[in-house]
């Protein structure tokens, strides 16, 4: 197994993020690295933190959750011009980004929002059930009066069709 130095491995992940996004089967092509080994170095540098979203393929919108929320807390503490050249780098707009912070920071006030629409649904649902608990209940006490009917007219015939035959 061939040993690569560290400055190619850094340029080689850095040709797959943004913005130049290149993809892993074309670095391959271009650098003779296998495959398995730019993926390999893709998935460390994803556990040290870096940021590539699908290998650098897809755009900043369609990245998922915790890559968008990487990327904030990234930013969290870079001043304006700290955070323009990140953006740069990563072929992002400042301005997707602070949708992203804006996102994130409302997260857990969605999360009361829902929690309290999800308990009044809850006592409605509750509210709902115990009432056709009760409707229930009172169809069946009158099937079983209506069955007792039935069954002592079906008795009452029988004693009257038997005394006829006295």
């Amino acid at each position: 197994m061939s040993k690569y130095s560290q400055e190619l491995k850094q340029t080689v992940l850095k040709r797959m993020m943004p913005p130049e996004s290149r993809s892993v089967a074309a670095l391959s092509k271009e650098t003779g690295i296998t495959e398995t080994t730019l993926y390999n170095w893709r998935k460390v540098a994803r556990r040290a933190g870096s940021v590539m979203p699908g290998g650098g393929q897809c755009k900043a919108e369609e990245w998922d959750s915790p890559v968008k929320f990487a990327v904030v807390l990234e930013t969290a503490s870079l001043s304006e011009e700290a955070l323009a050249a990140y953006c740069r780098s990563k072929g992002l707009y400042v301005e997707q980004v602070r949708v992203w912070r804006l996102a994130c920071e409302q997260a857990n006030a969605r999360r009361d929002v829902d929690a309290a629409a999800q308990a009044q649904r809850h006592k409605t649902d509750q509210r709902r059930i115990l009432e056709l608990e009760r409707e229930l209940h009172r169809k069946e006490k009158a099937l079983a009066e209506a069955a007792t009917l039935l069954v002592l007219a079906k008795k009452y015939r029988a004693l009257l069709l038997q005394d006829e035959d006295i």
